[in-house]
This record gives structure tokens, C-alpha cells and sequence, in this order.
């Protein structure tokens, strides 16, 4: 094999990957955890993209936030809800969102259930900008 290789799954996530704070900076989040999974810095040098696996626990959420790239999410654990823009909507296990260049956007965990998403972002992009929630048009 050259470079190519399987990442297994454990109990705890994925063998030789680390479990990170979702964001290096602090901002109106809650509960939320990161594992990259191919495409990080100094791994997979020819991918164009990073695959990211979150899991937010139960009342957790991400940041509402907007950014110019696009990115792909398809949901694998639990249920929770996805707001793009002024709209929220419910998702769950293999639910798939698009979520468009600088669409306003938030992912939140049921009450009583981790959500876990993979997603999927171009490796070079740019960072989040936070959004308060009285700036989104009703």
C-alpha cells in the first residue's frame, strides 16, 4: 500500500484519531466534540478535502455562524434539528444537508440523544464568522 489505509472505528471513535474541541476559540456553542478524519493538516497531502466526523451530546448545539465555503453533511447518530437561514428542520441517521456558502447555520442535538454528523469541507477555506441570533432575517 502507498499511503492509502483503513481508519478502524472504536468504541470511543476511530483508532489513531484524536478527539478535539470543536472550535480552537471559544464562542456560543455547547457540548460539541470534532474527529478529523482524512484531509488534516499533514495527513492525506493529495485529498482537496477534509472529512470530519461531530458528535454533539444530548441539548447540545454548534455555532450559529456563516462562512463563504460549502459544505456536505450527512447525519449517522440520533436526531436534532439543522436551522439553515430563518428555517429549522428536523434531521436524523443518514439525513443528508447541503449547507450553501454563507448560509447562517446551526446544528442541535435532540434533548436526550447525541447527534453525530460527518461532514465534508474543502481543505483550504475560510474561517466561520459568528452570527447573533438578532442579526438572521425572521
Amino acid at each position: 500500500m502507498s499511503g492509502s489505509r483503513v481508519i478502524h472505528a472504536t468504541d470511543d471513535g476511530w483508532a489513531e484519531v484524536d478527539v478535539r474541541r470543536y472550535k480552537d476559540r471559544g464562542g456560543p456553542f455547547l457540548d460539541v466534540v470534532r474527529h478529523t478524519l482524512l484531509g488534516g493538516p499533514g495527513a492525506e497531502p493529495d485529498l482537496a478535502f477534509e472529512v470530519r466526523y461531530f458528535e454533539v451530546a444530548p441539548g447540545g448545539y454548534s455555532s450559529l455562524e456563516r462562512h463563504a465555503h460549502a459544505h456536505a453533511v450527512m447525519v449517522v447518530k440520533g436526531r436534532g434539528t439543522v436551522r439553515l437561514s430563518d428555517h429549522v428542520e428536523q434531521i436524523s441517521a443518514l439525513d443528508v444537508v447541503y449547507v450553501a456558502p454563507h448560509e447562517v447555520h446551526r446544528f442541535e442535538a435532540h434533548e436526550t440523544e447525541c447527534l453525530g454528523f460527518v461532514c465534508v469541507v474543502d481543505r483550504e477555506r475560510d474561517r466561520p464568522e459568528l452570527v447573533d441570533e438578532g442579526d438572521v432575517a425572521p
